[in-house]
């Protein structure tokens, strides 16, 4: 199966807005009806068929000889699971260390006195409820100093790279924080 680009990949590809991410771009870019999964795999990492399932979905991709959307984002899935011959894993790893990491990057990268405290406090040996909070904390002074797009950017890969209990405590804390 060799997912190919839709009319509406290509006019957004060609408009350069900032609807689609990098990755998605890049997915966009490689997925040309020539590449199968495995090589897909290889090129974008082990989180490939994840992505094209969720372009396939939005009307970005199509898989060759398949129907609706809904058909062609089960073809995805099924063409990826472990049964099949070029199986990778269901997704990318994620970990508190890798969240903890990617936005002490982010944070360095604002190079002032305010983000250099919430990225040593990032560094410093936290307990698990601990290490959530100045998570939080640190995303929300990004969010508060980057432009809407790019905290969007770095809020959709810090949920990529937390573990799907850390990222549900963190969301309901921020919800919490939101009312009223």
């Amino acid at each position: 199966m060799r997912p190919s680009k839709t009319d509406l990949a290509r006019q957004t590809l060609q408009a350069h807005t900032g609807v689609l991410g990098m990755r998605e771009r890049r997915a966009l870019i490689l997925c040309d009806g020539q590449r199968d999964f495995a090589e897909l795999v290889r090129l974008l990492g082990q989180d490939a068929p994840i992505l094209v399932q969720g372009l396939v979905k939005a009307g970005y991709l199509i898989i060759a000889g398949s129907a609706p959307a809904s058909s062609t984002a089960a073809a995805v899935a099924s063409s990826m699971s472990p049964t099949s011959t070029n199986a990778a894993p269901a997704g990318p790893r994620r970990s508190r260390v890798a969240a903890k990491v990617y936005l002490s990057g982010m944070l360095e990268l604002q190079r002032d006195e305010r983000a250099r405290k919430h990225r040593e406090r990032l560094q410093a040996r936290l307990d698990d409820d601990t290490m959530l909070d100045a998570l939080a904390d640190a995303l929300r002074f990004l969010e508060g100093r980057v432009a809407p797009t790019l905290a969007g950017r770095i809020r959709e890969r810090l949920f990529e790279a937390l573990p799907p209990d850390d990222l549900q405590r963190m969301l309901d804390a921020r919800m919490e924080s939101a009312l009223p």
